[in-house]
């Protein structure tokens, strides 16, 4: 069990609960003369005129947990905050040459597809051995989406024929 606070929380009427006893008690004090007050204990369930709420009906409750701010406009919601970039520290060169060589890391991992999927099993099985592939050259000229539209499936099934896959 954890222990009490040191300096309790007051009610209104300044009852605090006895960190020792855990009683509902009003704490000593000091007079202006210097003297001491003892601390007098509470009964249970007393509740002193000052502690006891103004009594609020469900729907006067329910109408005030409702209530909109003052200066609150139905339906506006504050726009979203760009986060601030000027507080943080620029990036170093070599820290941006190490983003860089991850992003690579991850776009060659990406890209990486095997050339038989149906032999997924077996090249766990075993390690893999590459043939020396023989490259073709790729297509420098560009086509633009005119031409791809004129050409047709045709054109497009020759490009995809020619791809490789690395």
């Amino acid at each position: 069990m954890s222990r009490p606070p040191v300096n309790p929380d007051k009610t209104v009427a300044g009852i605090a609960v006895d960190p020792q006893t855990l009683e509902r008690v009003i704490p000593e004090s000091k007079r202006p003369d210097g003297t001491v007050r003892k601390q007098i204990k509470i009964r249970p369930g007393f509740t002193p005129q000052e502690d006891v709420r103004r009594f609020r009906g469900t729907r006067q409750v329910q109408m005030d947990a409702n209530t909109i701010p003052k200066g609150h406009i139905i339906g506006w919601a504050p726009p979203p905050q760009a986060a601030p970039t000027s507080d943080a520290k620029p990036i170093s060169k070599a820290a941006k040459k190490n983003a860089k060589r991850r992003e690579k890391k991850q776009d060659a991992k990406k890209d990486e597809v095997p050339d038989n999927w149906d032999d997924d099993e077996a090249d766990d099985a075993k390690p893999e051995q590459k043939a020396p592939s023989t490259k073709e050259p790729k297509p420098t000229t560009q086509s633009s989406p005119a031409n791809d539209a004129s050409g047709g499936a045709e054109e497009l099934a020759t490009k995809l024929g020619k791809l490789e896959v690395k």
